[in-house]
């Protein structure tokens, strides 16, 4: 099995915020939603049943970790969680705040109009706000 590797797909539309114990957890560039990105380090995966059992329960552990602390940063109407996979086949997990009244509130995320970028500023400060929440 070769090593792990991101698809380019991921790296050029999300920013690493930190590695978690088997993550890395990456938020979109898409300023519309706090949406984060878990993405399992391990190699040539693309389905959840193809982890070990104990990766399994890894990533459902950082996932719930990630969805409260999000929650709590954002106070979102409801957190979205979903591995879909379709066009990018590497083994990915999105968590996504939403909020009633938000960009295509309440259809999904996916294919709705144009990305926005954040502003530096507004970014590094989700980030750390991100940060303090799943260190605390």
């Amino acid at each position: 099995m070769k090593g792990f590797a991101l698809d380019p797909r991921l790296e050029n539309d999300s920013t690493s915020i930190m590695v978690t114990g088997l993550c890395d957890l990456r938020l979109s560039k898409d300023a519309r939603w706090p949406w984060l990105i878990l993405v399992p380090r391990r190699a040539e995966i693309t389905e959840i049943f193809e982890l070990t059992p104990l990766d399994q329960v890894l990533l459902a552990f950082e996932t719930e970790l990630v969805a409260n602390a999000l929650k709590k940063i954002t106070d979102a109407t409801k957190i979205n969680i979903g591995a879909l996979g379709n066009i990018v086949r590497q083994l990915h997990v999105h968590v996504i705040a939403r909020f009633e009244g938000d960009a295509n509130w309440p259809g999904p995320v996916w294919g709705f109009g144009r990305a926005e970028p954040y502003e530096d500023g507004k970014r590094d400060e989700f980030i750390a706000k991100l940060r303090e929440a799943l260190s605390s």
